[in-house]
């Protein structure tokens, strides 16, 4: 007979997690022991897509606030504005995406992270104790913005001219 089988018969394969590089639990108690995983690290800060706050976007698609709350098209920069002017400790990566979102232009790039918890594990604007509360603050914020209040004033306007302007093009009708 083979002295090697084990129990389940698997032969002389070791278990999956024993050897060399199993210390996955172990070496996450470590780190945690060690305060690598503490709140005001910048991995620890929430992250906020522009697809979170879209009205655009359905929640399959990525949406996580009620559409009547939402913004259309919002972008990485408004959140950031909008976070930034609260008091939040901001950070802006240009060039992540939201895994869901299909459409890689430039407009639809961003990801905003926010410290929303402090060391000791308090929040750092008690108005804002969670995520949620975060992001409904930034999409009833963001189209109060003079960006935003500017482009729709300055749209009429320039959509009016525009329209004059077809005069002597295409074939004349017999």
């Amino acid at each position: 007979m083979n002295s090697r089988i084990g129990p389940s018969g698997a032969g002389s394969l070791p278990r999956r997690g024993a050897g060399v590089g199993g210390g996955g639990v172990a070496v996450m108690a470590a780190a945690a022991a060690a305060g690598v995983a503490s709140p005001a690290d910048k991995e620890r800060f929430i992250c906020i897509y522009p697809a979170y706050l879209n009205n655009k976007k359905t929640i399959a698609e990525g949406r996580r606030i009620p559409i009547d709350k939402a913004v259309e098209n919002p972008t990485s920069t408004e959140i950031q504005d909008v976070c930034a002017a609260v008091g939040f400790n901001v950070l802006l990566e240009k060039n992540k995406m939201y895994p869901r979102e299909w459409n890689r232009d430039v407009q639809y790039r961003g990801r905003v992270r926010i410290q929303l918890k402090q060391d000791d594990g308090n929040p750092c604007l008690p108005q804002f104790p969670t995520r949620k509360s975060v992001m409904l603050y930034a999409a009833e914020t963001i189209p109060k913005l003079k960006t935003r209040t500017q482009k729709m004033g300055g749209s009429d306007q320039s959509f009016q001219q525009g329209e004059g302007g077809k005069k002597g093009k295409g074939k004349k009708k017999k």
